[in-house]
This record gives C-alpha cells, sequence and structure tokens, in this order.
C-alpha cells in the first residue's frame, strides 16, 4: 500500500503541477524578449496537445486540450493522465483554468472524481461540491523560452491531487515538460508527440 501510494502521489503530483504550469505571472520581461509575447497565449499554446512520459517507468500520457471558455483573458484547458507509472495504471482528469488578473495569469486545476468524465462530456466544466472544494492554484514565471515555477510546498493540493504534499517544480519549454520532487529529486520529463 506504501508503494502505490508513493507512485498515485507522484501522478497526482504530475496532475497538479502541470495543471500549475499555467499560472504564470508576467513579471519584469526578461532579456530573452519575453515582453515581445502574451504569457496566457504563450503558455496555452505549450501546453496544448499530447505529451508522452520519457523517464523510466513513465509510460503516462498527459493530453491538455481546450473546452469551455476561451477568450482573451481566460482558457480552459481538460487535461487527462492516462497509461502506466511503473506498475501502476493510471486514469485522473480535471479542468485547468487559465486567466489573466493584471500582469499576471493564475491557474486553478480542479479535479474530476467521476472516471468516466471525458473532454466530451457534458459535465466537462461542471463540479460537485468535493471537486471544487478540492480545486488548487499555482503560480509560474516566464523563463527563457517557457515558464518555471514550484508549488508552495504545503498540502494545499492534496485532495485534489492525492500524495502531492511538499514543493515541486516545473519547466515547460516548447515540446516538454519536467516534474521535479525538490526533497527527493525525482524527476518525470515528457515530450510533446504529434499524435
Amino acid at each position: 500500500m506504501k508503494v502505490f501510494s508513493r507512485i498515485g502521489g507522484l501522478v497526482a503530483a504530475v496532475i497538479g503541477i502541470v495543471a500549475s504550469s499555467a499560472c504564470v505571472s508576467a513579471g519584469k520581461p526578461a532579456a530573452t524578449g519575453e515582453a515581445a509575447r502574451s504569457s496566457l497565449t504563450d503558455l496555452v499554446s505549450m501546453l496544448s496537445g499530447r505529451f508522452q512520459g520519457t523517464t523510466p517507468g513513465n509510460a503516462l500520457n498527459l493530453d491538455l486540450g481546450t473546452v469551455g471558455a476561451r477568450t482573451g483573458t481566460r482558457f480552459d484547458l481538460f487535461l487527462t493522465t492516462s497509461g502506466r507509472y511503473r506498475d501502476t495504471n493510471v486514469r485522473r482528469a480535471g479542468l485547468l483554468r487559465l486567466e489573466t488578473q493584471g500582469r499576471d495569469v493564475h491557474a486553478a486545476y480542479v479535479p474530476h472524481f467521476d472516471p468516466t468524465v471525458t473532454s466530451l462530456s457534458l459535465s466537462a466544466t461542471r463540479f460537485s461540491e468535493e471537486e471544487l472544494r478540492s480545486a488548487c492554484s499555482f503560480y509560474f514565471q516566464p523563463s527563457g523560452d517557457g515558464y518555471f515555477g514550484e508549488t508552495r510546498g504545503s498540502t494545499i493540493c492534496a485532495q485534489a491531487m492525492p500524495g502531492a504534499a511538499g514543493k515541486w517544480t516545473i519547466e515547460v519549454e516548447p515540446g516538454s515538460i519536467r516534474v521535479r520532487n525538490v526533497a527527493s529529486g525525482e524527476t518525470l520529463r515528457f515530450a510533446k508527440t504529434t499524435k
């Protein structure tokens, strides 16, 4: 049971941290031309699509696609994580809402506990009270060609992502996502696919 809890926690952390990568703080423009791009649309572009796990034991797929709200200041991405992590089958889903708030972009991840909900379901953007209470949010900043951020390092998102307590970092770059547990150093990498 302890192994399942650790695996479930890591997978949940990946789901939440990928979701969290959508929260971008625009901050001061860096010398790399970050002033010329819109954090919200740039990040949505990097996150939209399918990513496959590339680290040993990571046969997970992350699918992120727009659903519901799509305006200049708000995007909803439906996130599905499926596949195998080590010896455990995984299927989790949730909604990642990205919204511009002044100079920042805020992302809120709301999990779907019903495994039958997909991005095509009528309930893709509707949630139970329990799911809404489990929502969590994150903040990230532009870094180089992509984005870097970290979770708050507490248990705030533990309901949305069981076992995801602690501090996690994420790097989102064109074509890749890297998630790392700060305490253990355990790292999961994902590469964007054309499928």
